[in-house]
């Protein structure tokens, strides 16, 4: 008899501690998914728990969170004090830009030297360029900070060259270059201001390195889940150790050197394919061209 009150004992005891050691399991998990949720939704504060009760592996991850949402508060702190920066150096530069370059048109207008002409002429190409470079440089800070958002909705992709290519046809005749660009068909998923502005930078990254002469071609193909867009060119090429940078802000490869361009189209570009599910690839050789391809979803993701 007392060893079967013996055995209930110990069979309760155990139940008792497996019951507890559940309970404990349970409250542990409930804990590590308080934390988690409260990292997700970005207001993870350490001083909420109580770090007496923590365990080991609670304390740990408390710990970690802790350094990770300081990390991503100190990240979004500098990307705001960026595009606040900028965004003051657009609105400081706005006005002695746009008068240095009325000024240049009106000293273009005035008899010059053949030298002066040169000189105005300088003035002239420098103060676009300036310009250029502040546009890109507040288009791309908004585009990381989200203050401009993209809004893909699904779309027929003629509109979209048609519009990139009577941009850039006038500058293809200047420099006796034949763009061709057969009639697209289809439609994908873009925001067809932003996928312009993409879509013209590889337009214009082309024809700036091809040859008077050479041949720019924009083409369409459809796959099952992407639509690409290709902007090819006979030009230079790109040789193979640089193809993995040019897409870097203000990377600028060696033959790049001699061309007027700040660096920002490439980077700009990927970006906005990037915002909207998309990405883009290059393939070239040297001495035999480069295919720039923008790849935009089919649908809305």
């Amino acid at each position: 008899m007392m060893g079967w009150i013996i055995g209930g004992v110990a069979l309760a005891a155990a139940l008792i501690l497996a019951g507890v050691s559940r309970w404990r399991t349970a409250r542990l998990m409930a804990r590590l998914e308080e934390m988690l949720d409260a990292a997700i939704r970005g207001d993870f504060v350490p001083e909420t728990f109580d770090e007496s009760r923590l365990s080991s592996l609670e304390n740990r991850l408390a710990r970690y969170l802790s350094a990770s949402t300081l990390s991503a508060r100190s990240l979004q702190a500098q990307r705001d004090e960026i595009a606040a920066l900028v965004s003051d150096i657009s609105h400081q530069t706005k006005t002695p830009v746009a008068n240095l370059r009325l000024y240049t048109q009106l000293l273009e207008e005035e008899p010059l030297t053949p030298r002066g002409r040169d000189c105005a002429a300088a003035l002239e190409a420098q103060g676009e360029k300036l310009q250029n470079l502040v546009d890109a440089l507040v288009k791309a800070s908004r585009l990381e900070t989200g203050i401009l958002a993209l809004y893909p909705e699904e779309t027929p992709l003629a509109p979209l060259v048609e519009g990139a290519v009577a941009q850039y046809a006038l500058k293809a005749k200047e420099k006796e270059i034949t763009l061709l660009a057969p009639q697209a068909e289809g439609s994908a998923c873009f925001d067809p201001k932003w996928t312009e502005e993409a879509l013209c930078n590889l337009l214009d990254n082309a024809l700036k390195y091809t040859p008077a002469g050479g041949k720019v071609e924009i083409s369409v193909e459809a796959y099952p889940l992407f639509a690409a867009l290709r902007v090819k060119d006979n030009g230079p090429g790109i040789p193979e150790e640089e193809q993995p940078r040019i897409f870097g802000r203000f990377y600028r490869g060696a033959a790049a050197r001699q061309t007027q361009g700040v660096g920002i189209g490439l980077y700009l570009a990927r970006q906005i394919a990037e915002k909207q599910g998309g990405y883009i690839k290059v393939e070239s050789r040297e001495g035999k061209g480069s295919t720039f391809s923008l790849y935009l979803p089919r649908e809305k993701s």
